[in-house]
């Protein structure tokens, strides 16, 4: 499997490599357990910056596409070929579109579901 990024594409390259990376294991080119180049590596062979391809692999891994395996790098995932059709922006726009919805009809106005969105963002993660 050959990776290229289009810098010239409005595409960020990190979403570039996120669809080749989970178009090719819905092609069967990239099967569960298959290795992936490191990011050092790929970012390399690219000309790209290591973080651009450190973001991908994260994101791919928040997926379940991508399995980090510590020092011994990243591999495809288990599950991946399930994993690769589910879009999460697509789930949480849905997910932000039915809670709007509910506090509109509750009378909460857009000023304060905005303010209620900001301080739910700043918040820590388990409060």
């Amino acid at each position: 499997m050959k990776i290229t990024v289009d810098i010239e594409s409005t595409v960020p390259m990190f979403t570039q490599l996120m669809m080749q990376i989970k178009q090719a294991v819905q092609k069967g080119q990239l099967k569960a357990g298959d290795p992936l180049p490191s990011i050092r590596q790929l970012a390399n062979d690219l000309e790209v910056n290591s973080k651009t391809v450190a973001k991908a692999y994260r994101l791919l891994e928040r997926d379940a596409v991508v399995q980090a395996k510590g020092y011994r790098g990243s591999f495809i995932h288990p599950d991946a070929l399930a994993n690769c059709t589910f879009d999460v922006n697509a789930w949480a726009n849905e997910q932000a579109t039915e809670m709007v919805t509910a506090l509109r009809k509750a009378g909460v106005t857009d000023p304060e579901i905005r303010i209620a969105f900001t301080n739910a963002l700043n918040k820590p993660l388990g409060e």
